[in-house]
């Protein structure tokens, strides 16, 4: 049951009952959150990865973003991604069907959201952080 009050009954002390129940209400959602919070995390940890690399041929720079996004999945997704490079001018269709306007081009399938990296892939921080695998830094004023 909710109780309202207006401002000539709200008392001005809490008894030592109110505090215990409130301190109980607060614990048990505390604990509610912090299992939440790391069933969130393994559930993170276990998450497959679907991403396709758009690439030009193999010129440097698409041999660079290769290179780049391998050793970035092997370091943080091992075990946990699945890397389907695709080069656009052996397979048109797909650079148009996925509307990729320029390689090398990265695009996160799974899981969701759907996220596009241009680039050779070089700012390991920058794709950790589009992949969600690390927060992103928060500039302070």
């Amino acid at each position: 049951m909710v109780s309202t009050y207006d401002q000539k009954t709200i008392p001005n002390k809490w008894d030592d009952k109110a505090k215990i129940e409130v301190g109980i209400f607060l614990k048990e959602n505390e604990t509610d959150s912090k299992s939440e919070f790391e069933k969130s995390l393994q559930a993170k940890a276990t998450e497959k990865y679907v991403l396709r690399l758009y690439v030009t041929g193999m010129t440097p720079k698409s041999i660079n973003a290769i290179q780049n996004i391998r050793k970035i999945c092997e370091e943080n997704l091992k075990g946990r991604y699945e890397l389907e490079v695709i080069d656009i001018y052996q397979q048109p269709e797909y650079a148009k069907k996925e509307d990729i306007l320029a390689a090398p081009t990265l695009i996160k399938k799974l899981p969701l959201p759907l996220r596009k990296f241009i680039g050779d892939m070089s700012n390991k921080e920058k794709i950790l952080v589009g992949l969600d695998l690390v927060p992103k830094k928060v500039k302070k004023k």
